[in-house]
């Protein structure tokens, strides 16, 4: 059984390891990678399913190898990294990471957040056509394409999830925790900050577009998707 490729990327070979030993367990196959030049090499050659990215590498870090995957792919990514500060985390998400565990982990944890991601891709393609279209803005989640005004914009999977949540329900209010676990499809340990940065990027997709609606901060609850009139 071969659930699909994993691609770990981690400088510390006992953690190459340990990963690979509980990932294969699971069904998946591995590829392994000890820094960020060789991580991106292997990357176009194997084109994993999911890629495990560990920030403090030699040659290039993870920082710089998520920035080279997300040029060409939309192929998930869960950094690994020792630093908690919330900084770290926003950057990578940022950057269109899917997903961060720090060190030190659980490997079972790591292997539920694989599955939980790889689960709603797989889910998102076997879904009918998922299209939500207001004035000049549609959000279409079959093919991940997000139109302004008739122009494509690119946009991560993870704000397009977002924004088509938000879009889908009209005028009603989400709060972050909600958000990350309707959309996330797991807990976040209370960084609500999550749902800020991806709306932050959202807004500079669509901002000013259209007078009919508006992405609102409902001050000291969430966020809504408000249509007018």
């Amino acid at each position: 059984m071969n659930n699909g490729k994993i691609l770990i990327v981690d400088d510390d070979t006992n953690i190459c390891e340990l990963l690979r030993l509980y990932i294969e367990k699971e069904g998946y196959s591995t590829v392994l990678a000890h820094d960020g030049e060789k991580a991106i090499e292997l990357f176009n050659k194997e084109q994993p399913n999911l890629v495990l990215l560990d920030i403090m590498l030699p040659k290039l870090d993870g920082w710089q190898v998520c920035r080279e995957i997300r040029k060409t792919s939309d192929c998930p990514i869960i950094m690994i990294t020792a630093k908690g500060e919330v900084f770290d985390k926003i950057l990578g998400l940022e950057l269109g990471a899917d997903d961060y565990v720090v060190k030190p982990f659980e490997a079972k944890e790591v292997v539920a957040r694989i599955r939980a991601v790889l689960r709603r891709i797989i889910s998102n393609e076997e879904e009918s056509v998922k299209e939500v279209n207001w004035d000049k803005l549609s959000i279409n989640l079959t093919n991940y394409e997000l139109k302004v005004d008739g122009e494509v914009v690119d946009t991560p999977p993870k704000e397009m999830e977002l924004l088509y949540h938000l879009a889908s329900n009209p005028n009603k209010v989400y709060t972050r925790d909600q958000l990350l676990d309707q959309v996330w499809g797991f807990e976040y340990y209370g960084d609500s900050r999550t749902v800020d940065v991806h709306v932050k990027r959202i807004r500079e997709k669509i901002d000013g577009v259209s007078d009919k609606w508006e992405l609102r901060t409902v001050w000291g609850v969430g966020y809504k998707f408000e249509v007018k009139g």
